[in-house]
């Protein structure tokens, strides 16, 4: 039994072994063919990527080669459009060439006939001048023949007679000559003094001018001593800072409601008037501001002198000017001479030329304009010593003005030679509106003052004879003995005087100091 057991157990085990290693085998093999069936699906799946990887490759090459070709016919149509474009100016360029050519052709051709025509004339001409000389020796033959018979006849020789006949006709012209010359002496003397006044006269009635306005402080009224002492600030910083940006003075005093402000030029009180105005009205008063604000102005005056000098220039008909002298004559409203002011006294005078230029029969425009333009020289914001008039034709030339109007502007103080009519007219138009009464400030108590003061001062010098003040004390002439003083000395003299003039007096534009030395020989025949 324990036998039959044994047997069983070792029955039973061998079969559980079979079957564990049954199992075991059953199992690695399922593993396997798991890892084979896998290696086949990742294969599989590797080959379908590839496929598709190589469908997508295939797919983005034919794109490329599309857009490639695509940019390539883009290329070669610009390509072709800027050959196209490069023939047709080529085309268009040798049509100019062969219009040119055929016109260059024709005018050879005219020039060929008009050179044939003049040979032709030229021929023509020579055998008419052949013929002409063959008539002239005809005629010296006669006349010497005729000249032979009538000396034979008067018994003397046409030398002689041409002496007495040319003698008793100078005679005769002179004596004619004289007696008109008298005449329309005479006859000039009688009409012209009174011609010249009706002209003159009839020119003043017929223009109107302003007193004299201008001066060199301008009131500024404020409302408050609020604003008085906003205005000038802590310390009197915002004083100081318009003061520095404008140029001018500002006098704050116990005057009630009211600043001062004081420059000799107009233009700067105007800045600083309009900049006050505007500071006042915004409220904020600081350095800053200030000076922004009188920037600000600056320009807008700018604009406003050209637009004056543009409506003076539509106003008088005056056309065709340069910009510079439209701008030139704009300043001409802030700028006043002994009180007149300089834009009113220049339209005047151009309205003056005008009516002269027409009863003299002369063109009123060139008169108006050169009237109009005599005192730019005084408003020119160029540096130079010399006289308002010579700088005022200066600048007309350098814009292309006409030379009478050029001259007439130089001249009109007689600081060069007049060439043309123009130049007296406005000499006489300036006078006019300088002389009107209450068209200058200056009284004659002071103007006859100042020239006796030049003279007493010339005659303060050794050697100084006689000292003369003219052209309305522009010019000093002094007079010096021969034996006193030497021609050198004369030089150093004029020198001294007009740096004495100009340390010791007040005086407009520029004085001309000439000092004339002559030697005198005189004797009598008793």
């Amino acid at each position: 039994m324990w036998e039959t057991f044994v047997l069983l157990f070792i029955d039973i085990y061998m079969d559980l072994t079979s079957l564990i290693i049954g199992i075991l085998i059953g199992a690695a093999v399922a593993a396997v063919a798991a890892v084979l069936i896998r290696r086949l699906v990742l294969r599989g799946k590797a080959n379908e990527i590839i496929e598709s990887a190589k469908v997508e490759a295939e797919k983005i090459k034919n794109d490329k080669i599309l857009q490639a070709k695509e940019k390539f016919l883009s290329l070669k149509a610009e390509h072709e459009k800027q050959v196209n474009e490069r023939n047709a100016q080529l085309r268009d360029a040798e049509s100019r060439i062969r219009q040119k050519e055929n016109t260059a052709n024709q005018k050879i051709q005219e020039l060929d006939k008009k050179l044939h025509e003049a040979e032709a004339l030229k021929t023509s001409l020579k055998a008419r001048e052949e013929a002409l000389e063959r008539k002239i020796e005809e005629y010296e033959s006669l006349r010497a023949e005729a000249n032979r018979q009538i000396e034979s006849i008067a018994g003397m020789s046409a030398t002689e007679a041409k002496n007495i006949l040319m003698e008793n006709m100078k005679a005769e012209a002179r004596s004619e000559a004289q007696a008109y010359i008298n005449d329309t002496i005479d006859e000039a003397r009688l009409n012209a003094a009174k011609e010249a006044k009706r002209i003159v006269i009839n020119t003043i009635q017929r223009t109107a001018t302003e007193t004299a306005i201008e001066n060199a402080v301008t009131t500024f009224p404020i409302e408050s001593d609020e604003i008085k002492g906003r205005i000038i600030g802590r310390e009197g910083r915002n004083i100081r800072a318009l003061e520095a940006a404008t140029g001018v003075e500002i006098v704050v005093d116990d005057t009630p409601d009211a600043i001062l402000l004081s420059a000799f030029d107009p233009v700067r009180r105007e800045v600083a008037r309009l900049a006050l105005h505007q500071l006042v009205i915004d409220g904020r008063i600081h350095p800053a501001r200030i000076e922004e604000v009188v920037a600000k102005v600056q320009k807008q005056l700018e604009e406003e002198i050209l637009e004056t000098g543009k409506r003076t220039c539509i106003d008088l008909g005056i056309h065709g000017l340069a910009m510079d002298l439209v701008r030139l004559i704009g300043r001409m409203k802030y700028r006043s001479s002994y009180g007149q002011n300089l834009l009113q006294h220049s339209r005047e005078v151009a309205n003056i030329c005008a009516i002269l230029a027409s009863e003299l029969g002369l063109n009123p425009k060139i008169a108006k304009r050169a009237g109009l333009l005599h005192d730019i020289g005084k408003v020119s914001e160029e540096d130079t010593d010399l006289p308002h008039a010579m700088l005022g034709m200066k600048l007309a030339e350098q814009h292309k003005e006409r030379p009478e109007i050029c001259n007439a502007i130089g001249a009109h103080h007689e600081e060069c030679e007049m060439t043309s009519l123009y130049a007296p007219l406005v000499l006489v138009g300036d006078a006019i509106s300088g002389a009107r009464p209450g068209a200058r400030r200056e009284v004659i108590e002071s103007y006859i003052k100042r020239l006796k003061g030049m003279e007493d001062l010339a005659k303060s010098y050794p050697g100084v004879t006689k000292s003369y003040a003219i052209q309305a004390g522009r010019e000093l002439r002094v007079i010096v003995g021969a034996d006193e003083v030497t021609d050198q000395e004369a030089e150093v003299l004029s020198g001294e005087i007009a740096k004495r003039i100009q340390d010791e007096m007040t005086y407009p534009g520029q004085v001309k100091i000439t000092v004339i030395r002559e030697t005198r020989s005189v004797a009598y025949a008793k």
